[in-house]
């Protein structure tokens, strides 16, 4: 009986000993992921992105949409334009209603087209802001982060403008088959 005793300790002990060990495995393994260069890097191009967006969504809320409401004939804020698809209980048919925190909160169902404008001019206005951003960077740097593209004569694919070849089909792109009647 304690031979038995003794055996199912060192079992429980080896048990224990390689769970330790599998356990510090994966943390070490993880600490190694988590803290390599790419991911930091990444995430730090996150968190600049999303302060960025913030950023431009701000500038395009307060500086620009006010005055594409006063360009449009709207007399409220182009975010606030909503059509009502069913009104709700509470609702007026003479005065409507005012806003469309107002529609929704009486139960309302409503197409809110001026939110939907204003998410298309942010997102144009972010997507112009990051591509001014990198024109700078490629101007002050060497390493371009916008590469031109051009069509293969051939198949058709987008490469690289400067490429001799494509990488698709494999053609020249200076003519070389046609000079050598291939």
């Amino acid at each position: 009986m304690p031979g038995d005793v003794e055996n199912v300790n060192g079992e429980t002990e080896s048990l224990l000993g390689r769970s330790r060990h599998r356990v510090r495995r994966f943390f070490d393994g993880f600490i190694d992921f988590a803290f390599q260069g790419n991911i930091l890097q990444i995430a730090f191009g996150l968190i600049i992105a999303n302060i960025f967006t913030d950023l431009v969504k701000s500038f395009v809320s307060a500086i620009l949409m006010p005055p594409l409401a006063i360009l449009f004939p709207v007399n409220k804020n182009i975010e606030e334009k909503f059509a009502v698809l069913r009104p709700g209980d509470g609702y007026n048919s003479t005065t409507g209603y005012n806003t469309l925190r107002q529609a929704l909160d009486d139960g309302a169902v409503v197409m809110a087209y001026g939110s939907f404008i204003y998410q298309v001019v942010s997102f144009i206005m972010v997507g112009f802001a990051l591509y001014g951003l990198a024109h700078i960077y490629t101007l002050i740097s060497h390493d371009p982060i916008i590469k031109h593209t051009k069509k293969c004569k051939y198949c058709r694919s987008r490469i690289n403008e400067k490429c001799l070849r494509c990488f698709n089909c494999t053609s020249w792109q200076d003519g070389r088959e046609e000079r050598n009647g291939c």
